[in-house]
């Protein structure tokens, strides 16, 4: 719908009439958000009025919103209202502490956790923020206990199995990383963090048409989620299915364009088409989002070789031995050979 008339949630209305046009409200942006149409949720919830919108409830479904887009600031800046309204809610808290995890935010998650412990120890969502705190440091084995102990206080949290997923994934245990995923999806099978977690299992185990099945009933689901659209596309070009691949990484871009991944591999994926002016103006865009990144140098040092343009060559090849000292032998070999041809030229013109 288009939200509540002005009149009807105005003070005209009787009291009854009010609550039931704020209950569908509520339940149309809900439902919206349900189907991962978040932008439309997003919209539904802020036309609410102001004493609603600032509610505990509202403001994580709006956190929620934001994250299901990957914009993890403004899901942030959502859950921390939300906390600000209702210190003791504890549900979204395990959404909340994921984006920390994401943003490697090690210091705020830690807080969270206390937080979230002191509260109440005994919840679901308090063991699974413990265990993103100790998945953020590495600590899996730790991780998995409390994610267990989630899954234990409530077993049809299928969110809980999914992290017990990553974390198995994270140790390259494959085997126990599928049965929790599987069983997420036992009790959720909407749950598409789920789908992407066997598809990414398959992508590690190079079954890529397998990926790409697992990828795709992912983004059935969710479609607005730009790494869902790259993680597809990556599947789809290691299947040599070029022009599938280029599409769904345009998406990605499309959905976000700061999402650097999804220009590196569609850079990758142009110049195994032999696009090689193509794939130099990805690159070019990707070192103004990401100029730290050794491996988007090096690509770019070699791509200048091959177009014939040594001096920009050696430019960022440079640059990536700076940025990526584990890449150094890979990196000085190029930078060899490019002195190597340079040398040959001088020689010819002798």
């Amino acid at each position: 719908g288009d939200g509540p008339a002005p009149g009807v949630l105005g003070e005209a209305a009787s009291g009854p009439e009010r609550a039931v046009a704020l209950l569908r409200h509520l339940a149309d942006a809900y439902r919206s958000l349900s189907l991962f149409q978040c932008q439309e949720a997003i919209d539904a919830f802020e036309r609410l009025p102001q004493a609603h919108f600032k509610s505990g409830w509202v403001l994580s479904q709006v956190g929620r919103a934001h994250y299901e887009m990957v914009r993890y600031s403004d899901a942030l800046r959502a859950f921390k209202k939300a906390h600000d309204v209702e210190p003791h809610r504890l549900a979204g808290m395990e959404l909340h502490s994921t984006i920390l995890w994401h943003l490697k935010r090690e210091v705020d998650l830690c807080h969270l956790a206390k937080r979230a412990v002191e509260l109440d120890r005994a919840s679901p969502y308090s063991c699974c923020v413990v265990g993103n705190a100790f998945s953020l440091q590495k600590e899996h084995d730790t991780a998995l206990k409390f994610f267990c102990r989630a899954i234990q206080l409530a077993p049809d949290f299928a969110y809980a199995h999914t992290l017990c997923g990553h974390e198995h994934a994270a140790k390259d245990d494959f085997d126990n990383a599928s049965k929790a995923y599987e069983t997420a999806l036992l009790h959720d099978p909407r749950h598409y963090n789920a789908w992407y977690g066997l598809g990414n299992i398959y992508f590690r185990q190079e079954k890529y048409s397998d990926a790409e099945v697992h990828m795709k009933r992912a983004l059935r689901i969710n479609s607005c989620s730009s790494p869902l659209h790259c993680y597809l596309g990556m599947a789809l070009h290691r299947s040599r299915k070029n022009p599938q691949a280029l599409e769904q990484l345009g998406e990605a871009i499309k959905i976000d364009p700061r999402n650097p991944l999804a220009r590196f591999e569609k850079a990758q994926v142009l110049l195994s088409m032999d696009k090689s002016e193509a794939a130099l103006a990805e690159l070019q865009l990707l070192v103004e989002v990401a100029p730290k990144e050794g491996m988007v140098h090096l690509t770019m040092g070699k791509l200048y070789k091959k177009l014939g343009r040594p001096q920009e060559a050696v430019v960022h090849l440079t640059r990536a031995l700076d940025l990526s000292p584990k890449d150094s032998q890979q990196i000085k070999a190029a930078l060899l050979n490019l002195q190597r041809d340079r040398d040959d030229d001088e020689e010819e013109e002798l």
